[in-house]
């Protein structure tokens, strides 16, 4: 494949390496000042960076937001945590008129996570929730654009959800409806996300941990190797492989 790569930091770095040992190219990055100095061509907006396959993004809503108003027709792998609904909302009018796909982490066990959390959800109906992220301490965001997706992917199965971030600061009991939110930084840690169910004397905990950033890499570059080949829609791993009719 011939990819295009939307911002150009840590991660991107991680794909463009990986990719070209999978014998792809990288034609170009996208970012805000091309004048600097990168390793590919680089250009300030998609519709003048070169001819592609594919564009893989790994960059910040100031970045991608005006980029996806621009006037092209490009497979899009989109990875950008942080104004997730206005990223969706026209990544799905971009959808018209050619594939793209979205996910808050590319790796494909937290997708699983997800669907195993779907699951037990309304087994344990009676258990009460609890949700923990860990990341490195150069990581901004908190809570994390996974833990966001898998607190929604529970919202979705027990409708009287009440995300709960500083319970420090509660002055009374845990109520049902309360799903306990907590984020830890420090040191390198690639990220760590866990479900606890806690029930009456018994819990249940359901883990995800990332050893490497490549997995978030690759991931994103097997989507891509399978979003070149799909009609014009808005996907996600949901729906990646099924067939349309």
């Amino acid at each position: 494949m011939k990819i295009l790569l939307i911002g150009y930091g840590a991660m991107n770095k991680r794909v463009a390496r990986l990719a070209t040992e999978r014998d792809n190219e990288i034609v170009g990055v996208v970012v805000k000042d091309p004048s600097k100095q990168y390793s590919y061509p680089a250009f300030n907006s998609i519709s003048k960076a070169p001819e592609a396959d594919v564009a893989i993004d790994f960059s910040n809503p100031e970045l991608l937001l005006p980029l996806l108003e621009e006037d092209f027709k490009l497979p899009l792998v989109i990875a950008t945590t942080g104004d997730k609904e206005k990223i969706i909302e026209q990544l799905k009018v971009k959808s018209a008129n050619m594939p793209v796909f979205f996910s808050a982490n590319m790796s494909y066990g937290v997708h699983i996570l997800k669907e195993i959390i779907q699951y037990a959800v309304p087994l344990l109906e009676d258990f009460d929730i609890e949700m923990i992220e860990k990341h490195h301490n150069k990581k901004v965001d908190a809570p994390s654009g996974t833990l966001v997706q898998l607190y929604d992917a529970i919202k979705e199965k027990r409708a009287q959800s009440v995300p709960i971030y500083d319970r420090h600061e509660s002055s009374s009991k845990r109520d049902a409806a309360e799903i306990g939110i907590s984020s830890q930084r420090g040191g390198t840690i690639v990220g760590e996300h866990q479900v606890l169910f806690a029930g009456h004397d018994e819990t249940i905990e359901i883990t995800h941990r990332a050893q490497s950033k490549d997995i978030f890499a690759n991931g994103a570059i097997n989507v891509a190797e399978v979003l070149v080949n799909k009609e014009n829609g808005y996907y996600t791993y949901n729906n990646l492989n099924e067939e349309r009719n």
